[in-house]
Parts: C-alpha cells; structure tokens; sequence
C-alpha cells in the first residue's frame, strides 16, 4: 500500500493544507484557487439558518456577510479549552467544529478512491504541547484512527525537515529563516554538526519586534547583523509580515552569495518530509535537538545470543512527548539495573545505576525483569521496573521500583 501524508498548517486564523505520497518529488499544497497558491484556508465555520448547513473558510464568510451575521472563528483556541459556541440558539462543541473542519481539510488532499484517509496525519503549529497533542489525540479517535498514524510538530522542527530535505546545495553551510507575523519577527539559523553521525541540528532563534517605522531599513539591518559572520546557504522569508512589495534593500542584503525563496507553505510540507522520516521512508542522516526533543539516548546493556548489545529505551531527537520505551531482561549479578546515558555528540556513555532494594534473593539468573521508560519533559525521564518472576520456577513479588531522573543532572549540567 502506498504510504500518504497529510501535513496541516494550523493556527487561531487559518489552515493550510500539503500532502505527499511516495514518488513525488515534493509535497504539494491545496490551493483555493486552481492553478494558484492561495493556499490559507481561513478557519471559520457558519451554518445557515433555513437549512441547518454547514459552510467552510472562504464560503463561511461570504455567507455570513450575505446573512449580516457573525461567523464562529477562533476554533482552535476555543477547542484547547473545551469551550462550546452557540449558533441559531444551537449549542455546539468547539473541539467538535474543529474536528468537522480538520475532516474536510483532509478531504483536500488528493486520495485513492479505495483509501480516504491518509496513512499519517502530521499537524504543524507554532507551538506544540501536551494540550494540543491531547486535543488533536481525540481527534484522531473521533476520526477511528489509530494513535501513531499522527505526527505533532512546531513550526523550527518543520523547518529543519524542510531545509534539510532540499538539494544539497541549499543546506551545505547554514540555514536561515525569517518568520514575521501579527506584530514579530523570528528569526531561526539551522546549524548542523558535521562531526558527528548522525549530524546534530539545532536552531538559534533571534526576537525582534514588529517593523514599523521604515520596515525595509529595519529589516536589511536585522539581515545583515543575522548574516554576518558565517556562510549561509540559503534563506527562507515565510509568513503575513512579507506580503506586498516593500523589500528592497532588504531583499539586495539576503540575497548577497545565497538563495533567497518566499511563500506560505514551508510548515505544511515540511510537517510532511517528516511524517515521511518518521516512517523510515527516506533515509536520514540528521537527528535536531530542540525544546521539545530529548537530548540523550538511553539504553540497557544486554547480552543477546552470546553477544553484548545496547537495548535503546529513550532516542535522543524525539519529541519527548511521543517517546518511551520498554524491555525484558533476566538479571544477572547485583540487585540494580544500569542505565547507560549518552548525547549524540559524545562517544563515551554515562552509567546510572538504579537500586531494586528489597528484591528477594534468587539464584543468578532466575529473575524477570520489565524495564519502562518514559519521559515526564525535555529533562526529566521516569522509569519503572517490575518483577515479574520466573515462570513457574520463581513467582513474581509483583514489586515496583521507580525512579525520575534529570537528564541535566547526569549530564553533570545542573
């Protein structure tokens, strides 16, 4: 079956909608308007007072202004909170409109006839947390979708997807781009390790308030601070804040030795470049620590089939929110269990061993042990072993032991 992603770009005002499938040379993205790249949908619903129809986007609010009455909009802050919206004397539940509107958002997205939905759903906002991924989790049960066919990120990691899935000559030195929006300007520089393998990615990012006062002026000079100092591949200008054609000065500074690119839709498709490494269908030389990606792998030593192997449990790049990990293991030798820690950028692992006080005593090899991991933030990491006996030879104690560990304070970082 072919593998499909969708990638949505979703914030208070709008949606935009991209999708990939294998043999595309690059994610595409629904336009309004055909042949065009009116690609923000606004997110706003009406419904008509005769026939009890539901209307979307663009069509909300030409019915509604037809009618002279309010449409509902700012559904996605309104569902974050479980809030209800009346309509017509109609109670209605905003999580419900959202997911109604999500629906249809995917219905863009081209699809065989014999398969309607996609086989990854990947949601890019600019900022992501446990509230949204709880949100868009119930969505995907309301949908009858299982769990991992979603994919949650912000806008720096789709970012880092999209750059890094371009021509090599765009990402041969570092990475920048500008994201100017409702009153602010972000500024991210994509920076690689090339010494390790895989590559380590992160993001700086620079604030600046909105241009107000001769916003070409303004922005060359942020460009040519941004700039200087280190090679620049390439740079992308993405958001509201670039609409018109008041770059001038500006434009001659970003595009000195470098290429220069403009749009709407970097988020939505980089969403889909990575729903596509997340599931193993293209090879990916590069692992990005960010806010919300954990900065260490964790793992077990184990001997399997008379060879000493590493187990992983925790994988430094993911998103501490998706990751977890659980193994079975027979102890052998002390009542404890190592955990072995290490960055990306480090050869030489840290050992943290964790103590099962109070385990019966048995001899070597009669205990089963169940060994979880899953991270609580960024940092914090708890891990839970259990007991589980040893067949019918040694029943289990049915004991549990946790431990909640900072990954700083391993790291020797706090």
């Amino acid at each position: 079956m072919t593998e499909r992603y969708v990638g949505i770009d979703i914030n208070e005002k709008y949606a935009i909608v991209s999708y990939y499938a294998e043999g595309m040379p690059e994610p595409g993205t629904f336009s309004m308007v055909a042949g065009g790249d009116a690609y923000q949908v606004p997110l706003c619903l009406y419904k008509k007072k005769e026939s009890g129809q539901w209307f979307y986007g663009e069509e909300a609010k030409r019915r509604a202004k037809e009618d002279e009455e309010p449409f509902m909009d700012c559904l996605l802050g309104r569902a974050l909170r479980f809030q209800s919206v009346e309509m017509w004397g109609d109670v209605h539940d905003a999580a419900r409109l959202l997911f109604q509107f999500i629906k249809r958002l995917i219905g863009f997205a081209p699809a065989p006839k014999e398969e309607p939905v996609p086989m990854r759903l990947a949601i890019a906002s600019e900022t992501m947390n446990l509230e949204m991924r709880k949100l868009f989790g119930l969505f995907m049960e309301w949908m009858g979708l299982p769990a991992e066919r979603l994919l949650l990120f912000d806008y720096r990691e789709c970012f880092y997807y999209y750059a890094l899935s371009q021509p090599k000559e765009l990402f041969g030195y570092d990475v920048m781009l500008y994201y100017y929006t409702v009153g602010k300007l972000l500024c991210w520089r994509l920076t690689r390790d090339r010494k390790t393998d895989p590559q380590v990615a992160s993001i700086e990012e620079s604030h600046y308030e909105a241009l107000l006062k001769d916003p070409d002026a303004e922005f060359a000079k942020i460009a040519k601070a941004s700039l200087a100092g280190f090679p620049v591949s390439a740079a992308y200008l993405i958001g509201d804040g670039f609409d018109g054609e008041w770059m001038r000065a500006s434009l001659d500074v970003i595009c000195q030795g470098r290429r220069a690119f403009m749009g709407k839709n970097l988020f939505s498709k980089g969403a889909c470049y990575g729903a596509a490494v997340k599931a193993g269908q293209a090879q990916w030389p590069f692992v990005y620590l960010g806010d919300n990606e954990l900065r260490v792998n964790v793992g077990v030593k184990v001997w399997d089939q008379g060879e000493e192997d590493m187990f992983p449990l925790i994988v430094a790049g993911e998103n501490w929110y998706e990751a977890g990990g659980e193994c079975e293991v027979i102890l052998s030798g002390s009542p404890s269990v190592d955990l072995w820690f290490w960055p990306p950028m480090e050869r030489k692992p840290l050992v943290r061993p964790i103590a099962l006080s109070g385990l019966t005593e048995r001899e070597e090899k009669t205990t089963r042990l169940r060994i979880l991991a899953k991270p609580l933030s960024a940092d914090s990491i708890r891990f839970c072993v259990m007991d589980l006996g040893f067949g019918e030879i040694r029943r289990s104690t049915e004991k549990t032991w946790e431990y909640t560990i900072a990954v700083s304070a391993v790291l020797g970082e706090g």
